[in-house]
């Protein structure tokens, strides 16, 4: 069965990685990312191989750009089925040089960017009774990490919103689960390690499973809990991290 599947943050990276996989599915995608342009050319090689995808420019940040974004996937693609929320973004700062601005966008995109889009997404769902949500946390919530505070505390309000819509949409029909990735071989963690910040291919070593994990590896996770399959699964936080967390 073909449904309409928002994937953002799906430019690049693990957000990427999930369009690709449900469009393979069979599903209509809709690829909402910031950076406009590089969606487009993810959804022109995804039109590209047979699928049916759209992409928006938009910042989740941005309350009613994000309404209008949504509006739009209805118009061209139909009611939502299914949501990954991949948007997000990184820095590393010590805790005292954190800034007012540092501290409000670190929120604004991983934490109040996931909360608008399942809100904009939502009416589709509960109309429907059936829905699946599934948010893009990580493990830097649950061990803590340095000179990420804001980094960290923003992934942990998406743990516990995920908990929250979970027992509130129970009821709808609708499932709410979280992935808290750990190292995952990234454009973002690659520009990281330009940096000097991190290094992927030492991190990979501590991994008990030997290597990084990829965007494909997240994916089928979603795919799963985003399927029939994982219809009594809802505010579970599901490690994919190659046993670096359990």
């Amino acid at each position: 069965m073909s449904r309409v599947v928002v994937v953002t943050g799906a430019a690049s990276g693990i957000g990427l990685g999930v369009a690709r996989r449900f469009a393979t599915e069979g599903d209509a995608v809709a690829l909402l990312d910031r950076d406009g342009d590089a969606a487009e050319r993810a959804a022109e090689e995804l039109r590209a191989e047979g699928a049916v995808a759209v992409a928006i420019a938009v910042d989740v940040a941005d309350w009613s750009a994000v309404g209008a974004a949504f509006d739009r996937v209805r118009t061209e693609l139909g009611p939502i089925s299914a949501l990954v929320t991949s948007a997000g973004i990184e820095s590393f700062e010590a805790a005292a040089t954190i800034t007012e601005a540092s501290w409000g966008r670190m929120l604004a995109v991983n934490l109040t960017g996931t909360f608008t889009c399942i809100q904009a997404a939502l009416p589709d769902m509960v109309e429907a009774g059936w829905g699946r949500i599934v948010t893009i946390s990580s493990s830097s919530a649950q061990s803590g990490a340095p000179h990420m505070a804001h980094y960290a505390a923003s992934k942990g309000g998406v743990i516990g919103l995920t908990k929250a819509l979970a027992r509130e949409l129970a009821g709808a029909g609708v499932t709410v689960n979280t992935i808290p990735p750990s190292l995952v071989d990234t454009p973002m963690a690659r520009g990281a390690e330009a940096k000097g910040l991190v290094s992927v291919d030492a991190m990979a070593k501590m991994v008990p499973l030997g290597r990084a994990g990829t965007p494909d590896d997240i994916a089928a996770a979603c795919s799963f809990l985003c399927s029939e399959g994982g219809g009594y699964i809802t505010g579970q936080v599901i490690g994919v991290n190659g046993g670096m967390y359990i």
